[in-house]
């Protein structure tokens, strides 16, 4: 593995998704809230208007369908029953995740669903810092092995429970710009909370210009990316926390340990045209750490492209991002 020492010049870095420079084409914007978060697409062509309601629509869908809160989701229904016949995209995805949590080690696990909710990371809980017995009985349920399929039957053992979390925002985004491409779009970009898609290039054929943010100030970013017909999606520790004593606890949770991930990692960001695939990786490769990661990236090199910013601020970015990567400080390329 050969690390470059680089540095380049920031061109934007007032936003979170940045474009300048679009042309007069007929532009559709549209702004919602789902999946525990604040979305918007912003999609140009003759049809944009219906391609951006098709595909809000789309996503509403897969939210009633994946939530782990909502009384009335395929998800929860299957954590309350421990056996059910789903539907092709729960089915899809559950699938996708157990495949994914073997190429990652149990990195990305979406049976972290009894630890999350120890911890009070959702609407409605509170925060808090589970007894170290109310962890290792959670931890009874994790892992893989614990979620059975046959055909399209999904079945859990007992003290298991899912969470798509860490994986359905991606899978929506990809599901979203195949319908936008299906009315025609080939110019359009989606943020969805931490997830960002770009459908082809800007109207002018320029790339789309996607920030990396700053974790430790979000209304500033690190760098730039130059990006199309990509995804690109962000974990990091700002995203969700809370302190108690004086310590800071985030949302992502090692599985292995059952508390927070302690990797020397504030934040990663993952490029890659499976936007599924990326955002479980953005999850995983935080888990991970940087050492591990790099040992990953330099066996999976054609899946993806990676940002990592360290504790100590470090920023290191892998090889296949060299050329679209742009920051005003100092960062790392990693090869291998």
């Amino acid at each position: 593995m050969k690390r470059l020492r680089k540095s380049c010049i920031l061109i934007m870095t007032t936003a979170v998704v940045l474009s300048s420079g679009c042309s007069l084409e007929s532009k559709y914007d549209c702004e919602f809230f789902a999946m525990d978060t604040v979305m918007t697409i912003n999609a140009y062509g003759s049809k944009s208007e219906s391609a951006v309601k098709a595909a809000q629509n789309e996503i509403n869908r897969l939210d009633k369908l994946l939530s782990v809160q909502n009384e009335n989701s395929e998800i929860f229904k299957l954590n309350q029953s421990k056996e059910m016949t789903v539907s092709e995209d729960t089915l899809t995805l559950i699938t996708r995740s157990k495949e994914i949590y073997t190429l990652t080690d149990g990195a990305f696990d979406i049976s972290c669903e009894p630890l999350t909710r120890e911890w009070g990371f959702y609407s409605g809980l509170e925060n808090k810092v589970p007894s170290q017995k109310a962890i290792e009985t959670a931890l009874e349920g994790v892992g893989a092995e614990h979620i059975n399929i046959e055909n399209s039957t999904v079945t859990l053992d007992e003290n298991t429970s899912l969470d798509l979390g860490g994986i359905a925002k991606g899978y929506a985004s990809q599901k979203a710009a195949e319908i936008l491409k299906e009315y025609g779009v080939t110019s359009a970009l989606m943020s969805l909370g931490g997830n960002v898609r770009a459908v082809g290039s800007k109207p002018d054929g320029e790339s789309w210009s996607v920030a990396v943010t700053d974790p430790d100030d979000n209304s500033k970013s690190v760098g730039t990316l130059k990006i199309s017909d990509k995804a690109v999606v962000t974990s990091g520790v700002y995203q969700r926390y809370f302190e108690e004593n004086g310590q800071i606890y985030h949302h992502i949770i090692d599985t292995k340990s059952g508390y927070p991930a302690d990797s020397g990692l504030k934040s990663v960001t993952i490029v890659s045209d499976d936007d599924t695939l990326a955002d479980a990786l953005s999850t995983a490769l935080f888990v991970m750490g940087f050492e591990k990661s790099e040992q990953f990236y330099c066996k999976n090199s054609s899946l993806f492209g990676a940002v990592f910013i360290t504790d100590s601020n470090e920023i290191y970015i892998t090889d296949n991002l060299k050329d679209s990567f742009m920051s005003e400080q100092g960062f790392e390329v990693i090869s291998e």
